[in-house]
């Protein structure tokens, strides 16, 4: 099914994950597989060389692998055949040493590993796009006053700065997650048969070292063929990523409902449109991000089912991994460039958000009220008389301020002057321009991870 793939994912990110991709990561795997082994002492340099000649992609025919791997159990079974049978044409004697001490599961979940490195590195610079972009739009409406609502309800004013800067601490955290796991899963798979590449007769942590320097990957203490909290791990932080970016999405489509219409997508020629109602402008990234918000945990949960797999080579769980985890990518990543590419058009209303702060009429100033006679009359006696006064305003459909404005109670404790002011959005933001300050600053401060 290919109908969907620019909605839900993008071209650099598929063709990372592509077919073609794993063959050409497990062909690479099995080229520096030779020539470290060549290095060691443990195979010719001239068949390393003749080896690394016909580890080309295109030289092999990946619907051919299908069909075979259908019945060997993993492509790696009849690529490493047909590399053979290739390298033989060319010199039979350097053909004995394809693969040598090898097993299927090095070549799969290496070149894997080295995929996955490719697709954290668009993640990351799409992480950066992102970061830069939140950063600016919390700097610009750091002193935009909204309303922030909890329970779906408004609650108090807020600004759209402090909003943004949430988005992007969340985000920030990520990143430093992606440095924190790159060396843990960005690791070498060689191991043999059971992993103690008992094949390689003494020379297995030789080959292994210059293998893991060749590659660039980190030397594990020791093969991981059945212990998968690494491959766990991605998921999980695809998982996380995913969550993250829902939550940004699920915010930016409230915002954007025509009773609010505080923000809305960039607009353009085909884009957010209905095919029956012509007014419509739909939030079509944040609905590919809440789609992918959807479905990554359902696979994350597959990748953590699988991982009690049995002795030295899992039967099925290992298997479960091979779609599952490069889908979660697809989605996790597809979204990240999505939410990175529409955000610096987003439209912002400020005035609109101004407009809808006063839809309570003043019901939203009542904490603010209520601590200002706080201080004066005490907490519990300030609540219930402000209290009070909203279940009048409501009922009478009046401001609050109107209301309090004509309670004795009032009178004797603030001013009017000072009664009015509680009523302006601008005095009561708190910490709110403070907090933008300490995460953008923290963003503009972010240690390069190139």
């Amino acid at each position: 099914m290919t109908l969907y793939d620019e909605l839900f994912s993008y071209g650099a990110l598929e063709q990372v994950l592509s077919d073609e991709s794993r063959i050409k990561k497990m062909l690479q795997f099995e080229a520096v597989l030779a020539a470290a082994e060549a290095r060691a002492g443990v195979i010719p340099e001239g068949a390393a060389r003749k080896i690394a000649e016909q580890c080309r992609v295109d030289q092999f025919d990946l619907a051919s692998i299908a069909r075979e791997a259908a019945l060997a159990g993993n492509a790696a079974i009849p690529l490493v055949k047909m590399l053979t049978e290739t390298v033989a044409r060319q010199d039979k004697d350097a053909a004995r040493f394809v693969h040598f001490g090898a097993t299927s599961q090095d070549a799969i979940d290496t070149g894997f590993v080295l995929q996955m490195r490719d697709a954290l590195d668009l993640l990351d610079k799409d992480l950066r796009w992102l970061s830069e972009t939140l950063t600016a739009l919390a700097t610009t409406h750091r002193k935009t006053v909204v309303t922030a609502r909890t329970w779906m309800q408004q609650a108090l004013p807020t600004t759209f700065g402090f909003i943004v800067a949430g988005w992007l601490g969340a985000i920030l955290r990520h990143r430093r997650r992606l440095i924190e796991i790159r060396p843990r899963i960005l690791s070498l798979q060689f191991g043999g048969a059971v992993g103690t590449l008992a094949a390689l007769r003494g020379n297995g942590s030789a080959v292994a070292k210059a293998l893991a320097s060749e590659l660039q990957l980190a030397l594990p203490g020791m093969p991981w063929h059945s212990h998968r909290d690494r491959m766990a791990e991605a998921a999980t932080f695809f998982g996380l990523l995913t969550g993250i970016l829902g939550k940004i999405a699920r915010d930016i489509s409230l915002h954007t409902q025509t009773e609010v219409a505080e923000l809305f997508e960039p607009a353009g020629e085909g884009r957010g449109g209905s095919s029956t109602m012509p007014h419509k402008r739909n939030p079509v990234t944040c609905a590919v991000v809440l789609s992918a918000s959807a479905r990554v945990p359902g696979f994350v949960s597959t990748m953590l089912a699988a991982m009690p797999q049995e002795h030295q080579r899992g039967l099925g769980g290992w298997h479960a991994e091979w779609e599952t985890l490069p889908e979660i990518i697809r989605l996790s990543g597809g979204a990240l460039h999505h939410l990175a590419e529409m955000l610096p058009a987003l439209e912002v209303d400020p005035e609109q958000m101004r407009h809808n702060l006063e839809t309570t009429k003043g019901l939203i100033f009542a904490e603010a009220v209520t601590m200002s006679l706080a201080d004066r009359m005490g907490k519990m006696p300030a609540h219930l008389l402000v209290e009070a006064a909203c279940k009048k305003a409501l009922a009478e459909d009046r401001p609050l301020l109107e209301i309090l404005r004509e309670e004795p109670r009032v009178h004797g404790h603030l001013a009017p002057a000072d009664l009015a002011s509680l009523f302006d959005a601008r005095n009561y933001l708190g910490s709110a321009e403070e907090f933008v300050e300490q995460v953008t600053s923290e963003a503009r401060e972010f240690p390069s991870t190139r």
